[in-house]
């Protein structure tokens, strides 16, 4: 019997395993800016964005000390963190330059442009915010598409200017 999710399902949160607990949440609180939810020791926090109970969870319990988790293998591929606004994603991307941290990447998809960067223990993160939908890309037959161009930078950045 064929099942859809419905539509206003949303993914509530991810939990991540870190090998030093204060590093990631210097990380994570500290330059991202979540808010720290609660803590239980020196093993697991949790954090958000708003308020909310958590949208991140870091823990230590299988991964205090050890190495990032192998580029090749099965796993996570990274964690998208929406943005509201593009303005949004500018200020981070400023603070975050401003930093020296490091990108892997910059993107725009049509439906939503995006950075990439790594976390601490190598996690993968995509920041990114979501266009209007009537502003989607769409093919001939009138069905989304995505696509892969290199982020303008620049013009990301002129949404600070007003």
């Amino acid at each position: 019997m064929s099942y859809t999710v419905p539509a206003a399902t949303t993914i509530g949160h991810v939990h991540l395993k870190v090998s030093d607990l204060q590093r990631s949440l210097d990380f994570y609180c500290g330059l991202l800016g979540f808010e720290l939810m609660t803590k239980f020791g020196d093993q697991a926090a949790f954090i958000s964005a708003g308020g909310y109970h958590h949208h991140i969870g870091l823990n230590t319990w299988h991964s205090k000390g050890m190495p990032p988790a192998p580029e090749h293998a099965a796993g996570l591929y990274h964690v998208a963190i929406l943005y509201p606004t593009r303005k949004d994603l500018a200020e981070i991307y400023k603070r975050l330059t401003g930093a020296g941290v490091a990108f892997t990447g910059f993107a725009d998809h049509g439906v939503s442009e995006a950075l990439y960067l790594n976390d601490p223990d190598l996690n993968g993160l995509e920041l990114y915010w979501d266009r209007p939908r009537d502003q989607w890309p769409k093919d001939e037959n009138g069905e989304f598409t995505m696509y892969t161009h290199r982020l303008n930078l620049s013009d990301l950045l002129q949404e600070l200017n007003g």
